[in-house]
């Protein structure tokens, strides 16, 4: 009898086991669904669907680049407690599965759970370190220049996106100056890399807040318009990347470090974008 996927999603859902184990019961219970159950607890796959309803509010973020420095990925692998999220083991787990997620491009969470490899991966951590695992989140990026930043030992992990031209991504100064950048990120958490990028309603909404408190100061309307303005522009040089002060040095902004970089190593430098995971958020 052919095993179909939504018998292996009820029986994966029904007892917390990897895709691979739940296609193996079926196969061997000639897919009745309860046979299947009692094979998966037969080989200890009981202990996984006991853990499956517990809470996972810790773990780790992991970020990668690829070796041409031109991809990556991040994920965030959710466990029970911090003494498991912080094992050395189980951080292991979570590069595997985020070398999986690069190597094969996967950018939806949903895929990256539904791999067979990934499946079997957090099956066998549930079984090795002993507690709930679920795979929250994952982002895969593709430009001419990627770098990454894992701040606090998996706390905060940090993928940026450039557009660079004449500079090999791969350059020490290049990921230097990208490590840099992605602190930046996750030490300041920005709602985007410039001010284009922040979104119509984000804006409109600021400048409403602005106004008022403009006009409850009780001076003239022209005056009030600027007051609102200035305090817009405070919003952009605080919460847009490039706009922002740089943290190692409050002389210059992400954009002039940016522009002094790229005119020392002869090409161009665009930050296009960043992904910023935090645990638990």
């Amino acid at each position: 009898m052919a095993i179909t996927a939504s018998q292996v999603k009820e029986l994966r859902e029904m007892t917390g086991a990897g895709m691979m184990e739940c296609k193996k019961a079926l196969t061997e219970a000639d897919c009745n669904m309860d046979k299947a159950v009692d094979l998966l607890r037969e080989w200890g796959v009981a202990k996984v669907a006991k853990k499956a309803g517990r809470a996972t509010n810790e773990g780790t973020i992991m970020a990668l680049v690829a070796e041409d420095g031109k991809s990556g990925v991040v994920i965030e692998l959710n466990c029970e407690t911090d003494f498991v999220g912080m094992n050395e083991k189980f951080k292991g787990y979570a590069e595997s599965i985020a070398k999986i997620a690069l190597a094969k491009k996967i950018n939806d969470v949903e895929a990256l759970k539904a791999d067979e490899e990934v499946a079997a991966l957090i099956t066998d951590c549930v079984h090795v370190m002993g507690e709930n695992t679920q795979l929250a989140r994952a982002q895969y990026v593709e430009s001419t220049g990627v770098c990454s930043y894992i701040h606090m030992g998996g706390k905060i992990g940090v993928l940026m996106v450039f557009d660079v031209d004449g500079i090999d991504p791969k350059a020490d100064a290049f990921v230097t100056y990208g490590r840099d950048v992605a602190m930046q990120v996750a030490a300041m958490s920005p709602v985007a890399p410039n001010r284009e990028a922040v979104p119509a309603d984000v804006v409109a909404k600021e400048m409403e807040i602005y106004k008022a408190q403009a006009a409850a100061s009780g001076k003239p309307e022209n005056i009030q318009e600027k007051i609102a303005t200035g305090r817009l522009e405070k919003y952009y040089a605080e919460n847009c990347l490039t706009e922002q002060a740089f943290v190692k040095d409050g002389d210059l902004t992400i954009q002039t470090y940016t522009d002094k970089v790229a005119k020392e190593l002869g090409g161009s430098i665009k930050v296009v974008d960043f992904v910023r995971f935090a645990l638990g958020e």
